[in-house]
């Protein structure tokens, strides 16, 4: 609603000014008749006249050429006043400025940096789901491979994940973890974010808070070892075929 409240609020500005410079390119020549009376030319309508019509004087000046009196090392300096557009600049950095300082430091109306960034921090902090975990938070774990580890893996694999993917990994209910599809992205990380926050409305619980964060690590990467393990009565690819990628850090 506020998008296309904008976008016709645009359109319509955009219908406003065609109009407008067609209006003022049409009656040119009795603007420039106006402009050119001595008793208008020298006043502020006059000006705002100058400019429609493109008297090009009101913006870049009047050059006299008038050399000054004086030389430095045969240099001379012409005696010409600053452009009107370099004097209307200047005059709007000095009244933004004081405008700027009055708004932030006097009136104090607007935040400062270090309160805006705290504001944006607590508006982020909306969005992080209670506890810390956030599911679109990127872990780089790498698939552990030592026997112990890969051994707890096994256990907890066998009394947690066996009744649903089946004693050998091979797919029961759950899909089959031996081959190289995935339903939910292959690799150690996919795998241990699949086990962490389950998969809604599919049957996979969320781990977290029942195995810490290193036993389910440990059990992704034991599912990750039985790759091509080829165990009897496999249930058929479901999925992506997927290559694991390279890990990168440890838990």
């Amino acid at each position: 609603m506020v998008w296309f409240l904008l976008s016709t609020l645009v359109l319509v500005g955009m219908v406003f000014l065609v109009l407008f410079v067609a209006l003022i390119s049409w009656m040119r020549p009795q603007l420039r008749q106006l402009y050119n009376l001595p008793t208008v030319h020298d006043t502020w309508s006059g000006r705002v006249l100058g400019l429609l019509v493109g008297d090009a004087r009101l913006v870049r000046g009047e050059y006299r050429d008038e050399v000054l009196d004086h030389d430095y090392d045969g240099i001379h300096e012409f005696d010409n006043d600053l452009p009107p557009w370099w004097k209307w600049g200047f005059a709007f950095t000095v009244v933004f400025a004081l405008s700027y300082v009055t708004y932030y430091h006097v009136a104090r109306k607007g935040q400062l940096q270090g309160a805006e960034y705290a504001a944006e921090m607590r508006q982020a902090a909306l969005f992080v789901p209670v506890g810390g975990d956030d599911p679109n938070q990127v872990t780089t774990y790498a698939a552990l491979t030592a026997p112990a580890d890969l051994g707890s893996g096994k256990s907890i694999f066998a009394t947690n994940c066996a009744p649903c993917h089946g004693a050998n990994a091979e797919g029961k209910v759950g899909p089959n973890l031996t081959d190289e599809f995935w339903l939910h992205g292959g690799g150690v990380n996919n795998l241990y974010k699949t086990i962490k926050f389950g998969i809604n409305g599919k049957g996979m619980v969320a781990w977290k808070g029942k195995l810490s964060g290193k036993q389910m690590l440990q059990v992704a990467s034991y599912a990750l070892s039985l790759q091509g393990s080829k165990p009897a009565n496999p249930k058929a690819p479901q999925g992506e075929k997927e290559a694991a990628g390279k890990p990168v850090a440890k838990l």
